[in-house]
């Protein structure tokens, strides 16, 4: 122990306190105050053990001679020579020859660094933070019977100062991590966003290649055959009651057929523009049910819609599409309403429609909501569904984020 007057030590203290300050790792701040406590407390070998998050491992930022103690980045702490003073069950370890001391060499203990480096007087209090040991102070000498109580009192102190620098050290490296993990895993998200947003560009170009031969081959040969069947039966060669259900089979076919084709290719979307295409379809789809309804369109994007990339719009466009053909087929309404509005953030498309709700309708278009989620999951869009004004019918909606590094917008 040396003997210093109060003034000296408090002055070492102070030392101490003012070197930790800038200090931004774990290493960097053992070693810069190491000189300043060797005063106070002279050692060979100055560490401060960490435990790391759970309590359960732990690792040593070591300063003077360099152990296998500060080689390991995450040691159970089950193995620490100092593990009754970790788990809180002694209040500080002093040892007069810790190289015989049996509190050091129980079965397991990871006790090398004090045999290979003669670690023979050894003391160490913990470092708490509202009663939490999160870490411990220690410090070792060569020579034996070196420390006394009131080294381990001025120990205490060192450690009240170091404790604070400590604790905010380790949650900045908590945090970090943290930070780290949560980015990886947005990375890995967007990564599969975009892998599958790619993919479904390619089945929707696919999609398109199978509307057209489609259109060129298939509706092409069904439309000779039902002129053929239309001359066997203006010739008298087959009895016509014979043809009609045949010829009434293949114009309903026929008519299917185009359907798929207009679906599967969206030519108004590609030469007229997304509002358009929305209008197109909802004027078809209304008029197609042979009901009496009602449909309008609000476009207020102010020239928004014209930024989008493609595959966005094809995904907007199926969307509407989805939920239109919902609205007319199962929930038989009066009126549905289609509205497009846009500001500086984000873009929005409502479908409106007094029908019967999706409470009674769920149950058949189930899977056309979950598609419609999936399709705005892929442009990073929020997707949500609900009852009407006054609980009455069902309302759509569609809301995608628009900014100036957002990729949803094409080039200005």
């Amino acid at each position: 122990m040396l003997h210093l007057s109060p003034a000296v030590m408090f002055d070492h203290y102070l030392g101490i306190s003012r070197l930790l300050a800038g200090q931004l790792d774990f290493r960097s701040a053992i070693r810069s105050v190491a000189a300043e406590v060797a005063h106070i407390i002279p050692h060979d070998h100055l560490d401060v053990c960490v435990l790391l998050e759970g309590g359960n491992y732990h690792t040593a930022y070591e300063t003077g001679i360099e152990t296998a103690w500060g080689d390991l980045a995450g040691a159970p702490v089950v193995n620490s020579p100092i593990r009754s003073l970790l788990r809180g069950e002694v209040d500080f370890l002093l040892a007069d020859d810790a190289m015989t001391d049996p509190r050091f060499h129980f079965e397991g203990a990871f006790k090398r660094p004090i045999v290979e480096q003669s670690l023979r007087s050894r003391l160490h209090v913990p470092m708490k933070v509202q009663g939490t040991i999160i870490a411990a102070l220690s410090c070792s000498s060569h020579r034996a019977g070196v420390y006394t109580m009131e080294d381990i009192e001025r120990a205490r102190i060192i450690a009240d100062l170091l404790t604070p620098y400590f604790f905010a050290l380790q949650a900045a490296e908590q945090a970090q991590r943290s930070a780290i993990v949560e980015a990886e895993a947005r990375a890995r998200e967007e990564g599969l966003r975009q892998g599958a947003l790619k993919l479904t560009e390619a089945l929707e170009q696919e999609r398109q290649r199978i509307g057209m031969d489609l259109h060129d081959q298939t509706l092409a040969d069904l439309t000779r055959l039902a002129r053929r069947i239309d001359r066997l039966s203006r010739n008298g060669e087959v009895a016509s009651e014979a043809l009609e259900p045949v010829s009434r089979s293949l114009q309903h076919c026929m008519q299917d057929l185009r359907q798929i084709i207009e679906q599967a290719k969206p030519s108004v979307l590609q030469l007229f523009g997304l509002a358009q295409a929305i209008e197109h379809h909802l004027d078809r789809s209304t008029r197609d049910t042979g009901s009496a309804i009602e449909w309008g369109l609000v476009d207020e994007t102010h020239g928004a819609l014209e930024r989008l990339e493609p595959t966005v719009s094809v995904a907007l466009f199926r969307i509407a599409q989805e939920a239109i053909n919902n609205a007319v087929r199962h929930a038989a309404p009066l009126t549905v309403t289609v509205r497009l509005e846009a500001d500086d953030e984000r873009l929005s498309i409502e479908i409106f429609d007094d029908g019967t709700g999706l409470a009674k309708a769920r149950g058949r278009i189930g899977g056309g909501i979950d598609n419609m989620k999936t399709r705005a999951r892929l442009i990073s869009a929020r997707f949500t569904t609900g009852p009407g004004h006054n609980n009455r019918g069902t309302v759509v909606r569609v809301v995608l984020p628009l900014g100036p590094h957002d990729p949803a917008n094409g080039p200005n």
